[in-house]
């Protein structure tokens, strides 16, 4: 076939490794939820002032059914980041695909569930009507079960009458977490998820994560509360001043060198801002 690598013309150990690579590139294609390579992106605050880099040619691999930790001080590049998965804003350059699509399909956006960190929601309407109107905008025709079910995840179906603008912040941030299920998402997006709760509040959610873990969603969340991240995840990113500094599994990254004992995420985290970057 014109233009392609004929296999029995090569060597025994080259049609060995190029098969295995063959392989290895399906394999990733089909676990990868996230796919970022090498995205970069910038800002100025105003017209007559030089863009500021916030995204330094980030690359990340989030695989299909994990619960990944963006992790990050404030400022670091976490929102915006998060903002070019969703395909809210473009990069400047870079390739983002979710399931192996392009972000700015359609089949990749029907995929997802947001919430973002600092969401505006319709104060005029009740708890179950803000989910019966995502509920519809997801073309759910029998939505009652599925606005039911989730206000009742959530904690909030002895409210589900009350309008939004008589919500706590701990109330409204459940709400927006069972907006972001209303569709049943292969990949959830959650910024921040719980900033506002009480221990209690975090408590839930986190069992909610967990929950939709093994329904085998995919889960990407940013936060700075550490602790909460170490209770949750599969893997953690850490980003610092625009740059991706480790990618990894807790177990892995919270070893002191090749010693056995294990430090705290927190520990680790800050010891990890501390050091110049030849280092990490």
């Amino acid at each position: 076939m014109h233009g392609s690598i004929r296999l029995g013309g090569l060597p025994h150990h080259l049609q060995k490794n190029l098969y295995k690579c063959r392989i290895l590139c399906i394999f990733n294609a089909v676990q990868a939820a996230i796919e970022l390579q090498d995205i970069s992106r910038s800002f100025k605050n105003h017209f007559w002032q030089k863009k500021k880099q916030v995204l330094k040619d980030i690359s990340l691999d989030i695989r299909k059914g994990e619960v990944f930790g963006f992790l990050g001080p404030n400022g670091a590049g976490k929102t915006t980041t998060i903002k070019i998965i969703t395909g809210l804003i473009k990069p400047d350059s870079g390739r983002v695909s979710i399931f192996g699509q392009a972000v700015k399909s359609l089949a990749a956006k029907r995929r997802i569930g947001f919430l973002p960190e600092s969401p505006y929601f319709y104060d005029h309407l009740t708890g179950y009507e803000f989910l019966k109107l995502h509920a519809l905008l997801h073309d759910l025709r029998d939505y009652r079960p599925r606005v039911d079910s989730l206000l009742a995840r959530v904690g909030l179906d002895q409210t589900r009458d009350l309008h939004l603008h008589k919500y706590s912040r701990g109330m409204l941030q459940r709400i927006g977490i069972a907006q972001a299920l209303i569709g049943s998402p292969g990949l959830l997006i959650l910024d921040e998820p719980l900033t506002g709760l009480d221990p209690i509040g975090r408590k839930d959610i986190k069992d909610l994560i967990l929950e939709e873990k093994g329904k085998g969603t995919t889960i990407f969340f940013s936060s700075h509360i550490l602790p909460d991240a170490e209770a949750v995840c599969d893997r953690i990113g850490i980003i610092i001043d625009g740059e991706i500094r480790e990618v990894g599994e807790l177990t892995q990254l919270l070893r002191k060198g090749v010693k056995t004992d294990e430090i705290s995420l927190e520990d680790w985290f800050v010891e990890q801002l501390g050091k110049p970057k030849a280092e990490k």
